[in-house]
């Protein structure tokens, strides 16, 4: 029996309530989920992280056939973030500073639709949210830089990764990948949004 997808605007802008606060959640893709997901489990104010492939058609794709770059689907993580601590707002202002949304289908060396940088949204508000901060990152753009190439698009199919994806930083940081292209992106966020940072 093939899993259930988690999809529409509950999966990507539930509110919870709690005691003190309630939290709201966003799927971001922006590049490989390793790199992702290590920065903002990192951020101060996101609760959960968790890798997962989003917005292709059909059933649950394993990571050998996203990797294909034919199934549609893009690597993403999904947040569940506290807003009394972090805004979307600052969420996606660190997004785009650890990944690079100038480039189609790409970042760095990851070549595929599956890299594409996108922010799958649960409803209007995070959809005007999302377009006012690229509109800025875009005239913040130096003369002849590259549009912004950030899809902003309803979450549609949602399904988690596989286990050993999952903090897949924390359990190998002196994987080669890790060490060349994930640890990079952690410390500018570290150096960039330092007040974000639960290590500070």
């Amino acid at each position: 029996m093939s899993e259930a997808p988690i999809s529409g605007p509950s999966a990507a802008s539930e509110t919870v309530s709690s005691s003190s606060c309630a939290t709201q959640t966003i799927v971001l893709g922006g590049g490989c989920f390793w790199c992702t997901e290590a920065v903002y489990v990192r951020v101060r104010g996101v609760l959960d992280v968790e890798s997962g492939y989003a917005n292709g058609p059909g059933p649950k794709p394993t990571y050998e056939q996203v990797c294909t770059g034919r199934t549609g689907y893009v690597e993403v993580v999904r947040l569940t973030f506290d807003p009394a601590v972090i805004t979307l707002r600052e969420i996606l202002e660190i997004f785009f500073v650890v990944h690079d949304p100038h480039t189609l289908n790409r970042q760095g060396n990851d070549v595929g639709t599956q890299y594409r940088s996108g922010i799958y949204t649960g409803g209007e508000e995070q959809v005007v949210t999302a377009q006012a901060v690229i509109g800025e990152v875009q005239s913040q753009a130096k003369a002849g830089s590259l549009p912004v190439v950030t899809e902003v698009v309803p979450l549609g199919h949602y399904f988690p990764a596989e286990s050993y994806h999952q903090d897949y930083f924390e359990q190998h940081p002196g994987q080669g990948y890790c060490s060349m292209v994930v640890a990079p992106k952690v410390d500018k966020f570290r150096k960039t949004f330092s007040r974000f940072s639960k290590d500070s």
